[in-house]
């Protein structure tokens, strides 16, 4: 190989979903071009924090050639068709927030604009008793065809996902190095991180770093003090417990986020356990009450005491800095509500890729382009999370009480003011969230909009009625032919 033709040597720091999902996806991507490095100590543990993803990731799971089921069985993994809320809006109210489509929408107007012309007619239901997926997941029916006919994505157990990803990587080129980061070298002249040094004495040097060490972030903000920017005036949960417990009940095919006094919980169902979970704002709630509160709502005997994690909501101001890219935990940290920490490390090592700094080329624009849709995904991402916490009615703690008056991000604002003006919504190019999701939360957190797109109104009321009984006949039709979840599970990929 020429000198310019000569691999790109890539080294990521840490192991876990992050640095194995980088791993796979450079080496099956760019294989012969690159030399990778994967460093990763069995002392350091990972976080784990969630075991819910979105749809993105069956996508990205083609992307590398995966099998579905076996990464499925692999992983003790079962289906999601959604969230569902409780006690957001008030205490006692529930809603859920459904992958998919919901209802028919037309290029001028969107489906809300229809079912809210109904609903002031006094017809039809509830805005998610048109989609399929919040109707099968509240009748605990899955089923997978070619057809495509569920939208879906994973629950699974993080740890043994990243195991599996190291089973697809090793083969595939990727060298691991047991050890544990004890200094990070940097050139002298340009600034760059040079090498890596490890408490055995190895020294690892590489074109490329990737920062996957978690809250830590050794590299990114360790050693290059690339600045963190606080989030945390909107999103004020700080810390969280996680559990797993004994399976009483057959896996529902969706998530729950139970919301607290002082925050939320979380139950994630695997085939052979639940993944349960409470994050809270430590100024609102003790760790002692936290704990009590987690271990007397789960179901089933739990299999370990309550993991405790504190986190900082927010991003590093840059995520590729020099000769650096932060994934995961090391590029910031938005709480696990939407399930959206997987696909954020999907959708970086997609931008690396198509953007990748091969040794000896100019980066700058490459990290600057990098930078700005990373910046633009996470804010978004952020706005809809708070989205959950600023538009309640809950009066009975201060924490709710803060939620419900503090100031928000111009670009949520907006986005609210749009919808309660006009009941309308959109997805941008680099948005992550569709307008049926931001309806249904919108919707689901108590907000009504004052008007709607009159192109409604030129349908009569008879019409109109026929039209929510034909989608309601056609989901129902559907329903019939998608099997129990459980039974499907066990068919398809038992563990």
């Amino acid at each position: 190989m020429s000198e310019s033709s000569a691999r790109t040597r890539v080294v990521i720091a840490g192991g876990g979903t992050a640095g194995w999902l980088a791993a796979t996806a450079l080496a099956r991507q760019l294989g012969p071009l690159v030399d990778i490095t994967l460093i990763e100590s069995d002392e350091i543990g990972t976080v784990g924090v969630g075991e819910s993803t979105i749809p993105t990731a069956r996508s990205f799971h083609a992307f590398l050639g995966l099998d579905e089921a076996a990464v499925m069985k692999a992983t003790q993994a079962t289906f999601k068709l959604g969230i569902a809320f409780e006690h957001w809006h008030r205490i006692g109210a529930r809603y859920f927030h459904p992958f998919g489509q919901v209802g028919r929408s037309i290029p001028i107007a969107d489906f809300q604009h229809f079912w809210l012309e109904a609903q002031r007619l006094g017809l039809g239901g509830d805005y998610t008793d048109y989609s399929l997926e919040a109707r099968a997941a509240d009748q605990g029916r899955f089923g997978r065809d070619e057809a495509g006919t569920l939208a879906y994505a994973y629950h699974l157990d993080a740890t043994a996902y990243a195991r599996f990803l190291r089973t697809v990587a090793e083969p595939a080129g990727v060298r691991r190095v047991e050890g544990r980061i004890t200094r990070v070298e940097r050139d002298g002249e340009t600034g760059d991180i040079a090498a890596l040094h490890l408490a055995a004495g190895d020294r690892i040097a590489g074109d490329l770093f990737v920062d996957c060490t978690g809250f830590r972030a050794l590299l990114i903000e360790g050693a290059l003090e690339t600045g963190f920017e606080d989030w945390s005036e909107w999103l004020a949960c700080d810390r969280a417990l996680a559990v797993q417990s004994e399976a009483v009940a057959p896996p529902v095919p969706f998530t729950r986020a139970i919301a607290h006094k002082a925050g939320w919980r979380w139950q994630i169902p695997l085939q052979t356990r639940v993944g349960n979970g409470l994050v809270y704002a430590s100024g609102h709630m003790s760790d002692d009450e936290a704990a009590a509160m987690l271990l007397g709502a789960i179901e089933g005997r739990p299999l370990f005491d309550p993991r405790p994690i504190r986190f900082r909501t927010g991003m590093r101001r840059r995520a590729w800095h020099r000769n650096c890219v932060a994934l995961g935990l090391a590029a910031g940290f938005i709480e696990p509500l939407e399930s959206t920490s997987i696909h954020l490390v999907m959708i970086a090592i997609m931008r690396l890729i198509q953007g990748f700094p091969f040794a000896g080329d100019d980066r700058e624009a490459l990290a600057a382009r990098f930078n700005a849709q990373s910046r633009h995904e996470w804010e978004h991402i952020r706005d809809f999370i708070i989205l959950h916490y600023a538009r309640t009615e809950r009066t009975d703690s201060r924490f709710w009480q803060r939620c419900s008056t503090m100031s928000l991000p111009a670009s949520l604002a907006e986005r609210i003011a749009l919808f309660v003006q006009s009941a309308g919504a959109w997805q941008g190019q680099d948005d992550l969230f569709r307008v049926e999701s931001w309806v249904s939360v919108m919707l689901g957190q108590g907000l009504r909009p004052r008007s709607h797109h009159r192109i409604a109104q030129m349908l009569s009321g008879e019409a109109l009625a026929q039209s929510l009984d034909d989608l309601d006949r056609q989901i129902a039709g559907k329903l019939m032919r998608i099997p129990a979840h459980d039974a499907f599970l066990k068919a398809y990929c038992a563990a």
